[in-house]
């Protein structure tokens, strides 16, 4: 399979990407489907062009790290990378080819090449037969095997004797690859935003996670220099974070917040998995869910998952929670080759980016004040606050309400967060009415 062929792709905003809110830089249903066909897996050159296609956006370090390499419990596993394969009829008739799809072949397959028996090739072929025309998704990842993924339709009038089958793949030393990009802030102190790449033709799972990133990335290194840094990991799952976290031991104290981003481009309601022991940005994702307008759940914390249980296991135990749309395993287009390009909407993922944005804003702008003089509520009129506050409303932003909550509770313990579930009001509000406050000089940051 081809892996050239993933270009810059201008900003540009398609039909609904212009719903209100902040606008991605991106055309990300554009980078999507120019993404969408490299063969993505664990490690190899699939993996490299995702990479590089990311690239031409947002200037990524790329990491190699070699086989064998030792990761916490784990090793390294071997790079493996694929050029074609088939399934033949005796007479050369192709039925099955990876160029059509790549999901044909069970991930980390050997080379095979050989004619076999039905009762044979029967034992390495994975079908769906309660989804007849959809192709499964199928890895061996830390097995040494080979095996076909096909439709169960096209496999019943498969009835011949025999066939001829030919994977021409490699297994070898080699390395694991991933990206990684830090917007610095003004402090060490970082947020994690983190996408799986080794999942290969998936379009919610897990295309959509590493577009919006990407676009994430590219809106907050426009932007002024932040509080947090933001870092961006773009890694293949499970042995991917094991391997970032082994790699990077001495920093961990520095994240904060932190963020998986999977299955973001459908247009179901939002999902947030909680932090492993609880944390600042679970409370902020319920707060700026419960204000978007968009149907959410909030779910409890469990080791099965994606990569926030790897950041959340023991002896690590960071604070990172999980965005999703649709839960993975849970809806009938996971792990098939139904979760297409047409499975994810411009519209979901523009959705998906804006909110985002307003959880990682607040995350950034969640300070803790105190009242200059905290005796008694102070005079606002000869302050001009009554002036501010109307030309604030009048914009969107905060209310006198706003302003007497946080004038009531900026008491040195309580965070902007605090106030604004407590007021039930919009954190930016709850914001814009502390820099009323803080124009007026009548609150000081409480430094942590």
């Amino acid at each position: 399979m081809m892996l050239d062929g993933v270009f810059k792709i201008a900003g540009h905003n398609e039909p609904g990407n212009d719903g209100g809110g902040i606008a991605p830089p991106l055309d990300m249903m554009a980078l999507l489907k120019a993404l969408f066909p490299l063969p993505r897996s664990l490690t190899g050159d699939g993996v490299r062009a995702t990479l590089q296609g990311l690239r031409a956006h947002i200037p990524l370090d790329i990491h190699e790290v070699a086989t064998g390499t030792k990761v916490f419990d784990w090793d390294v596993p071997r790079e493996w990378n694929i050029r074609g394969a088939t399934i033949k009829t005796l007479d050369g008739r192709v039925l099955v080819d990876f160029a059509n799809n790549n999901l044909h072949v069970v991930g980390y397959s050997v080379p095979v090449s050989g004619t076999f028996s039905r009762e044979e090739l029967a034992r390495h072929i994975h079908t769906l037969p309660d989804q007849p025309d959809a192709i499964p998704y199928r890895t061996s990842y830390y097995a040494e095997n080979w095996g076909f993924c096909l439709p169960h339709a096209l496999w019943q009038t498969m009835l011949d004797e025999s066939y001829t089958v030919e994977i021409d793949s490699t297994l070898a030393d080699g390395a694991l690859t991933y990206g990684e990009l830090l917007c610095p802030g003004e402090t060490d102190e970082e947020i994690l935003i983190s996408v799986h790449i080794c999942h290969p033709s998936l379009a919610n799972d897990n295309l959509s996670g590493i577009v919006v990133a990407a676009a994430l990335a590219q809106h907050y290194l426009a932007k002024p220099v932040p509080r947090l840094g933001i870092r961006f990991l773009f890694l293949p799952a499970t042995i991917g974070a094991i391997t970032w976290l082994a790699r990077n031991e001495d920093r961990l104290s520095n994240i904060v917040h932190g963020l998986v981003l999977t299955c973001i481009g459908d247009d179901g309601p939002f999902h947030y998995k909680k932090t492993v022991d609880g944390a600042v940005v679970d409370r902020a994702a319920d707060h700026v869910l419960s204000h978007s307008g968009h149907a959410f759940e909030v779910m409890e914390f469990s080791p099965y998952g994606y990569d926030e249980r790897q950041y959340g296991s023991p002896g690590i135990a960071l604070p990172v929670g999980c965005l999703m749309r649709a839960v993975h395993g849970s809806f009938p287009e996971y792990h098939t080759s139904l979760d297409n390009c047409d499975f994810v909407t411009g519209e979901a993922l523009a959705q998906s980016f804006r909110l985002l944005t307003d959880l990682i804003d607040l995350l950034q702008q969640n300070r803790t004040y105190a009242r200059v003089d905290g005796r008694g509520e102070p005079q606002l009129g000869r302050r001009g606050l009554y002036r501010a506050i109307a030309g604030q409303k009048e914009a969107g932003g905060a209310s006198q309400m706003d302003l007497l909550w946080v004038l009531n509770q900026c008491d040195g313990k309580r965070s902007l967060l605090d106030i604004a579930d407590r007021a039930k009001a919009p954190f930016s509000r709850i914001r814009a009415a502390a820099d009323l406050c803080l124009d007026a000089e009548l609150i000081t940051e409480v430094k942590p």
